[in-house]
């Protein structure tokens, strides 16, 4: 199954819900960045909540998610548009702990109790969304769960999680959000509230096979969900020597003389892939008589 997620309604149009399956996603994620088990589940578990997020928007909109724990990873940023593509970094990749009380990767000290979660949305007007909400778990999906209700004032619930291999390959990786809409019966809030402490966590389902429109009959049950349309969702970067050379020349003229004369050349390397992108002399002094020329 490639990675892919859903938008639906629930209930009659009290709810609106999306699951994602983001495996393949947060693999190459891992794969890129070296990241270790429980690196791998913060930054997993964040792409997955990006990406979905991302499937709230429209169009060419995009958003950025900062999410600055106090814990020995350090801060993560994720990029993600309405187009299912997304993309992550975290500052330390190689942090891990042994398991926590109840067995699980323990996400909440990687990240820390303490900190902020910031959401900036660019919906291409004059004047960007940014909400920020503290850090209430360092869990992920507890802190997300808070932003909605507080920074957008949605209620909602939400579902993350990762299972890594052994050799810290990604085994399952995925999630859900659920939010209500304005007027929701109680009688359907009720029924999820109680369905939500019934159900497998969903990197569980995600292992066993399920799909996203199945993790949402899971959530939700069946009959109560209405599949709207689905997205391919993928790790894509959006970086390339074009936009790099751009930021060189941005340097001006002076800094970018320094490069050539301290080192023949330059080199720029990308945060969210990892990718490199060589600049020989001859380039950089095509920039300097650009600039020269504007």
């Amino acid at each position: 199954m490639s990675d892919y997620l859903v938008r639906a309604l629930g209930f009659n149009g009290n709810v609106r819900a999306f699951a994602a399956r983001t495996t393949d996603t947060v693999g190459e994620a891992q794969r890129r960045h070296n990241t270790w088990p429980t690196t791998t589940a913060a930054l997993g578990r964040s792409m997955t909540a990006g990406v979905i997020m991302g499937a709230m928007l429209k169009g060419e909109d995009k958003l950025t998610i900062k999410i600055e724990g106090k814990g020995p990873i350090g801060p993560m940023i994720i990029d993600s548009n309405a187009k299912g593509e997304v993309r992550g970094y975290v500052t330390n990749p190689q942090v891990h702990f042994e398991l926590n009380s109840i067995g699980k990767l323990d996400v909440r000290r990687a990240v820390g109790e303490e900190g902020t979660i910031t959401v900036v949305k660019d919906l291409g007007l004059r004047d960007m969304f940014s909400g920020q909400t503290p850090i209430v778990s360092g869990e992920i999906a507890e802190d997300f769960t808070y932003y909605f209700a507080v920074s957008e004032q949605v209620p909602s619930s939400v579902g993350l999680g990762v299972l890594v291999n052994p050799d810290n390959t990604v085994l399952a990786s995925g999630g859900f959000i659920i939010q209500l809409m304005p007027g929701c019966d109680e009688e359907v809030v009720s029924q999820i509230e109680q369905r939500l402490t019934t159900i497998e966590p969903v990197s569980k389902m995600i292992e066993k096979g399920y799909s996203p429109e199945e993790i949402l009959d899971a959530v939700l049950g069946e009959g109560n969900v209405k599949i709207l349309d689905s997205l391919p969702v993928e790790f894509k970067c959006q970086c390339s020597k074009e936009r790099f050379g751009s930021a060189i020349m941005s340097l001006g003229i002076q800094e970018i003389q320094e490069m050539i004369d301290e080192e023949g050349g330059a080199e720029a390397q990308c945060h969210f892939c990892l990718e490199k992108y060589y600049f020989d002399k001859q380039e950089l002094e095509g920039f300097i008589d650009e600039i020269k020329t504007q």
